[in-house]
């Protein structure tokens, strides 16, 4: 989340005026993320339940064609019970209309604070909430191309090219496409999957004390493995900030809530450290476009992709047994 297009409150009040929540009170821009401008809502109240709810503008990385499919898997979850904010349709039925030419849609406002510093009891809500969406989406029948997949990745990291990363990092380019050729050899097949998250780092779920009551920002979710979606987690909430030091209480957590949902199979398990590894790539690759092409007075903290090098240099390096029911 961040605020890259400045909406004044007579253009909100005339967007908010399309929907059954009352009359704007108040908006707030939201500064975290890095790829949609958000504003915390505050109306005063219509048939919709609730009186606050974020509104989100697309601006970077979604395309319009794909919006559908991520509005629909949010109800699509919403509906089977899993903690994800619905989708506010306007009074025509649209999950999203249109400021001059970008997408906007007002999502339901769910309670919690995301944390800094998560204790074993959270991450096994979060094992278990992440597997309970991959059970729930079994029956979802859209599918979408992972474009943040292994081809992504390459394209992104060649696109930027050896000179330009080495400004964020000297130690960066070598680290970077040592490890792109060896996946060439080494990414799995076969696993299964379904429709997952892709982005679920702690700003991505919201807690209240020990349990999960939200996950948000679906706008990475694609088709792919389960146990690379359970990767991408396990590498945002197993480290301590800046990826310097592993908590091995929170990966064992979060495999014991995952594994009490949904068991991995013998497969999953003896892929799951190339998979943690390609999760670190993933990052590496966007924090890296992110931080070369973020504009400088855009309302965006920019995140460090040597964060991700870290995280990825202790996967190579790290046994097996680190990971539980992996050995």
């Amino acid at each position: 989340m961040a605020v890259y297009t400045h909406l004044g409150a007579e253009e909100l009040a005339e967007l908010i005026a399309h929907y059954d929540v009352g009359d704007l009170v108040s908006a707030k821009g939201i500064a975290e993320g890095v790829s949609n401008s958000n504003w915390l809502l505050e109306t005063s109240g219509g048939r919709e339940p609730g009186t606050r709810f974020i509104l989100t503008m697309y601006e970077r990385r979604i395309e319009l064609r794909d919006l559908p499919f991520f509005l629909a898997l949010l109800d699509h979850l919403a509906a089977k019970g899993c903690p994800v904010p619905r989708t506010i349709h306007d009074r025509e039925g649209a999950a999203f209309r249109l400021i001059d030419g970008k997408a906007v849609a007002l999502i339901e406002y769910l309670p919690g604070v995301s944390v800094d510093h998560p204790t074993p009891e959270q991450a096994r809500s979060v094992g278990e909430a992440l597997a309970r969406n991959h059970l729930a989406v079994a029956d979802f029948p859209q599918t979408r191309w992972n474009d943040l997949g292994l081809a992504g990745w390459d394209e992104t990291l060649h696109g930027l090219g050896k000179e330009a990363l080495a400004t964020i990092d000297p130690s960066l380019p070598p680290v970077a496409f040592d490890h792109l050729s060896r996946f060439a050899g080494e990414w799995p097949g076969g696993l299964p999957h379904g429709v997952v998250h892709c982005d679920l780092f702690p700003d991505n779920v919201l807690m209240l004390g020990n349990e999960v009551s939200g996950l948000i920002d679906f706008y990475f979710a694609a088709t792919d493995f389960f146990a690379y979606d359970l990767a991408v987690t396990h590498a945002a909430w197993s480290f301590e900030s800046g990826g310097n030091a592993f908590r091995e209480d929170i990966s064992r957590a979060l495999f014991e809530g995952y594994e009490n949902i949904r068991p991995l199979s013998e497969a999953e398990r003896e892929a799951f450290p190339v998979l943690a590894r390609g999760a670190c790539i993933r990052f590496i690759a966007s924090r890296a476009e992110d931080w070369l092409g973020t504009p400088d007075d855009a309302l965006v903290a920019r995140k460090d992709p040597m964060d991700f090098v870290r995280r990825l240099q202790f996967y190579d390096k790290a046994s097996t047994s680190i990971f539980q029911g992996i050995d």
